[in-house]
């Protein structure tokens, strides 16, 4: 049974990777990852704001997520341990490289044009094999148009794309109009692989204290089933790679990603709430599939439900959302 894919240009032994966590502040917890089955490592993102010396911002987009649930502790580091200075990133992937055979993706985040593009370029140097951008903004001005918020993100996937030769997947959100032409657009720009999709913090209200503040939780099953559809709206449309991150917490999330076409899987939560070894669980779970249902190979199964290979098409269009309404009964 083949379980190799190949993602942003890499050849991976499965599908499965951590996705950006606290998991990979530990180097205990990344071998542990690569002896559960994980095909590479991808480290949380290194803010905008931090290499360009900006405290205040840092704080506002790392530590207010900070113990903002019941069980944050139990998951997350204390702020200290978590955040890492830009000379202490490159460090972390130089340190991973040489204690691992895990391929390392960096992760960038910023949502303007600056100098801190250029970080990518010592990413590089450091041994990162590629690298994740990060470009979540969400949009709050009047005259911010959906368009510009689009030639933001391709301004900065261009200047990051100038700084490398290590391949670059962007991470988008679920809330552009058209994700579809976007990733075209990302393809013509070079970069080699898309991730569906960012976790969106959104605000909660609290009503004791009359205050606005965040609110952080892991993600749920239910999160994939909008990945599935992007992934299979995509699989036939663009040749950049496509990974899924958010909503797969068991083999059968796995399944359902590759079939919707998927070249690699970012899980989380699960390994979060159950520890690294939930990784060889999954991959052993996911052989027991292949087997019933006669797949030889991670290969035959990418994309077999896409919209081109789905028996009904409308299932990923609006006639499925009119069917959907005549589903529920009271």
């Amino acid at each position: 049974m083949n379980l190799t894919t190949r993602y942003l240009g890499l050849e991976l032994k499965t599908p499965l990777m951590p996705g950006a966590s606290p998991l990979a502040t530990r180097l205990d917890n990344i071998r542990r990852l690569e002896d559960a089955g994980a095909s590479a490592i991808v480290l949380h993102s290194l803010f905008a704001e931090q290499i360009e010396g900006n405290a205040v911002a840092v704080s506002r987009h790392i530590e207010r997520w900070q113990d903002t649930f019941a069980e944050a502790t139990s998951f997350f580091p204390q702020n200290d341990d978590y955040l890492l200075g830009p000379d202490e990133y490159l460090n972390r992937i130089t340190a991973i490289k040489t204690a691992t055979n895990l391929p390392v993706i960096a992760s960038l985040n910023g949502t303007h044009l600056g100098t801190w593009t250029d970080y990518a370029r010592l990413m590089e140097k450091a041994g990162a094999d590629a690298l994740e951008l990060n470009t979540y903004f969400m949009a709050t001005r009047r005259d911010e148009s959906g368009e510009a918020v689009e030639q933001r993100v391709l301004d900065i996937a261009r200047a990051v794309r100038a700084s490398v030769r290590i391949p670059i997947a962007v991470k988008l959100s679920p809330f552009y109009t058209s994700t579809v032409h976007l990733t075209g657009q990302l393809e013509d720009a070079g970069i080699d692989g898309v991730v569906l999709f960012n976790r969106i913090f959104q605000p909660e209200i609290d009503i004791e204290t009359f205050d606005v503040v965040p609110k952080l939780g892991l993600s749920s099953p239910e999160d994939l089933r909008v990945r599935l559809r992007a992934l299979a709206l995509l699989r036939d449309q663009v040749k950049v790679s496509l990974a899924c991150s958010g909503g797969v917490h068991t083999a059968a999330d796995v399944v359902k990603a590759l079939l919707a076409g998927a070249d690699a899987i970012q899980i989380v939560a699960a390994l979060l709430r159950d520890g690294p070894d939930t990784l060889g669980t999954i991959l052993a779970e996911l052989k027991v599939w292949m087997e019933k249902f006669e797949y030889n190979s991670v290969a035959e199964m990418r994309g077999a439900l896409s919209l081109r290979n789905c028996p009904d098409p409308e299932a990923y269009e609006r006639g499925n959302y009119l069917r959907s309404l005549q589903l529920w009964r009271e």
